[in-house]
């Protein structure tokens, strides 16, 4: 059995004061009814673990009946940091779960195909995450003002969601972040403490995030060709 744990609990502080980017209509609906869709469609997922901030569960058992979300659904509270939030998911996933791919709620046009491939590489490997190669030239600064050095890029990949992987193996992971006091900022992290292996799997179709007012646009376009 193959879950999802869409991670909709965060404030997004960076689109600006008091504004949740997840409520953020393109395309026809919010933000989180496009990534919430992407993971209901999707062939390869059985059950989905939506966690949220506290208050907000009325908001989401709305939104699954007015777009007809028919696959099985439970809503967790979030928690203090995100390995807290992915952590309450894990504990409400279904006992016979086996993988489980973790999503940002502000990523909405991941493809079936591309969650179905990172199902499999985790099944293969134990842990696996959607990413694209990075094409600019990056440099690396000590004070943010001067360059100290250009990095190679063609060892470097920015990594998206889903981050997929088999349960005893998140489980695991996130549970020595958390017994050492660490806040990581991705759940791939969590599973350099342990030594896991984790396969990238090529990200062909662009995947976005909102992050910022700006990334809208780019966003909606994308969203208007599929929807």
């Amino acid at each position: 059995m193959t879950a999802a744990i869409i991670v909709a609990a965060g404030k997004g502080t960076r689109m600006g004061a008091n504004v949740d980017k997840l409520w953020f209509e393109v395309a026809g609906r919010p933000v989180i009814a496009h990534a919430w869709k992407q993971f209901n469609d999707a062939p390869s997922i059985d059950e989905i673990i939506l966690v949220v901030r506290d208050g907000m569960q009325e908001h989401f058992s709305e939104l699954a009946k007015k777009f007809n979300f028919q696959k099985s659904f439970r809503l967790v509270v979030g928690g203090a940091e995100r390995q807290d939030s992915v952590w309450n998911g894990l504990e409400a996933i279904s006992p016979q779960t086996e993988i489980v791919a973790v999503q940002d709620a502000a990523r909405p046009c991941t493809t079936a195909k591309l969650i179905a491939a990172t199902i499999q590489a985790a099944q293969e490997t134990g842990a696996a995450v959607a990413a694209q190669p990075v094409t600019d030239t990056l440099k690396e600064t000590a004070d943010g003002l001067v360059i100290s050095r250009t990095m190679d890029r063609s060892k470097l990949w920015a990594v998206q969601t889903p981050q997929t992987f088999r349960i005893e193996i998140i489980r695991r992971a996130i549970s020595t972040a958390r017994a050492r006091n660490l806040v990581l900022t991705d759940d791939t992290a969590a599973c350099e403490l342990i030594g896991q292996p984790v396969r990238l799997v090529n990200s062909a179709s662009p995947n976005p995030k909102v992050t910022v007012p700006a990334d809208l646009p780019f966003i909606e376009s994308l969203l208007r060709t599929t929807v």
